[in-house]
């Protein structure tokens, strides 16, 4: 039985920190939104500017057919410094924001900077959002940008490839973004989709999702003492209080989830499910209610034969890497992102489940 316990509490530098935030604000959802993308989006633009990245990245919107005859946006970025003649493994990046929240240009300081340090290609994908889109939408949408992305590669016929190798398709995402990652890794996996390309080379799950709250029971039961699992040991953790979480997943307007809905729940998978799965990077942190659940599918790819590597944030809260520079470990997220997008495509070997602090 796990127990993750040891993972609690606030770290020093965090409770420091918290001390100078404001309390989170009661507003609409639509207000929310508003307020959260114009500072996700004038972040953004601040470090395009800060890291010069204009400079170093190619820049190019495209437009994305979707199941129901609509479109959503996508962005690639392009190291200058890449050879013309070669072809880069290409990142998927979802971003995250409770299926909520985030536009393409919120992500375009991150996405620039996972094109440099991984040396890829990075396809943004701007999946569409609730209150307007409900699920699964957002799952729909990802995976005909997983398609179309195919048909645009340099070895498809199309006019203007994407200088992208096929064979090195890695998936990754935050939070949200995350959850549809484990989703459609793990459908692929079983056959139920994406079956006419390749296997996605490797998943990058950032604070991840992987199981609706109203489905965690198969989960919870793996866990030493259920009371003291980490939704309701962090029920009211900064950024993510479980009260937040709810609004997100009430917002999708899922009617009667069934916890063996593998696109809803892949945190509910089988050892039989999840054996041939990719390689998988997890960040995850300690203070937060997704806590468990990040670890336990960890451990369930691990313990099947799945590579895994696992990073915890001890005692830092979903979301922590908004602050930047005020916390030390920003650093190291932005470095398990990169290396970890290297480390899935170095095609690694499986090893036993472990937890990495630093």
């Amino acid at each position: 039985m796990a127990d993750f316990t040891i993972y609690s509490g606030p770290s020093e530098e965090w409770t420091a920190l918290a001390a100078t935030l404001p309390p989170l604000a009661d507003v609409s959802p639509e207000e929310k939104k508003r307020v959260t993308n114009e500072l996700r989006e004038a972040s953004a633009a601040k470090d395009m500017l800060d890291n010069n990245f204009y400079s170093l990245v190619t820049l190019t919107d495209y437009s994305v057919p979707t199941r129901d005859g609509s479109a959503v946006e996508a962005r690639t970025y392009i190291p200058k410094s890449a050879p013309k003649d070669s072809l880069l493994p290409v990142y998927i990046h979802l971003h995250g924001g409770g299926f909520l929240l985030g536009t393409l240009s919120s992500e375009d300081g991150i996405c620039s900077r996972l094109a440099l340090g991984a040396n890829v290609i990075v396809l943004n994908v701007n999946y569409r959002h609730t209150p307007e889109f409900t699920y699964p939408t957002a799952w729909n949408d990802v995976e005909d940008a997983t398609l179309w992305l195919h048909s645009q590669l340099s070895t498809s016929s199309s006019e203007n490839p994407i200088p992208g190798d096929p064979e090195k398709v890695v998936m990754g995402g935050i939070s949200a973004g995350a959850w549809i990652t484990s989703s459609i890794a793990l459908r692929q996996n079983i056959g139920q989709i994406l079956t006419t390309i390749p296997k996605l080379a490797g998943q990058v799950l950032m604070i991840p999702c992987v199981t609706h709250q109203d489905c965690y029971a198969p989960q919870r039961a793996r866990l030493k003492d259920e009371s003291k699992c980490s939704f309701i040991e962090n029920a009211d953790a900064p950024i993510l209080p479980a009260k937040v979480a709810r609004l997100f997943s009430d917002l999708l307007k899922i009617e009667n989830p069934r916890e063996d809905d593998l696109c809803l729940s892949p945190g509910n998978a089988t050892p039989e499910q999840v054996r041939g799965m990719p390689p998988a990077v997890f960040g995850i942190t300690g203070l937060d209610p997704l806590r468990d659940q990040g670890l336990l599918y960890g451990m369930l790819l691990a313990e099947n034969g799945a590579p895994t590597d696992v990073h915890l944030f001890h005692g830092l809260p979903h979301g922590f890497r908004r602050y930047g520079d005020k916390l030390t470990e920003s650093k190291r997220w932005d470095r398990v992102m990169e290396e970890g997008i290297k480390w899935v495509l170095s095609k690694p070997e499986a090893g036993p489940f472990e937890v990495k602090l630093k």
